[in-house]
C-alpha cells in the first residue's frame, strides 16, 4: 500500500482561518494519552507547552502548565494553555495537552482567537 494514500491513523482536525489579520493554521490531534494542538502563523512550530490537571484530594482542580521549549517569558502563552486544559478537564477528559504556538502576534486578541477556534473544533 502506498504510504501517501493511507489515512493519518490519529483522529485529527485541520483548519485555516484569519485571526487578527494573520493566516492561522491549526491542527488538533487526539492521541490515546494526550491531545496535541499546533497553531501557527509562521509555518512552523513555535513555543511548546505541556498542560495537565493535577490529580489530588482537593475538590478544586489544580492545573500545571510548563514550557517545554521556546519563549519562557510570555505569560499569555501559558494563559492560553491553561484555558485549554481547563476546558478539556471541564469536558470530562483527564488527558494532558501539548500545545505549540508559532504566532506572529502574541496579543490577547490573537490568543483568544486561537482558544475559540480550538474549542469550536475540539476532539475531546
Amino acid at each position: 500500500m502506498d504510504a501517501s494514500s493511507a489515512p493519518f491513523p490519529v483522529p485529527h482536525k485541520k483548519l485555516s482561518l484569519d485571526i487578527q489579520g494573520n493566516k492561522t493554521d491549526i491542527v488538533i490531534c487526539s492521541y490515546d494519552d494526550h491531545f496535541l494542538v499546533i497553531a501557527t502563523q509562521i509555518g512552523s512550530m513555535g513555543t511548546t507547552l505541556h498542560a495537565r490537571k493535577e490529580e489530588g484530594v482537593s475538590i478544586h482542580p489544580t492545573f500545571s502548565v510548563s514550557v517545554i521549549f521556546g519563549k519562557r517569558d510570555e505569560p499569555v502563552l501559558v494563559a492560553c494553555a491553561r484555558q485549554l486544559i481547563e476546558h478539556i478537564s471541564n469536558c470530562g477528559s483527564s488527558r494532558p495537552l501539548v500545545l505549540s504556538l508559532g504566532l506572529k502576534d502574541h496579543s490577547v486578541g490573537t490568543l483568544k482567537g486561537v482558544v475559540t477556534a480550538v474549542i469550536a473544533n475540539r476532539l475531546w
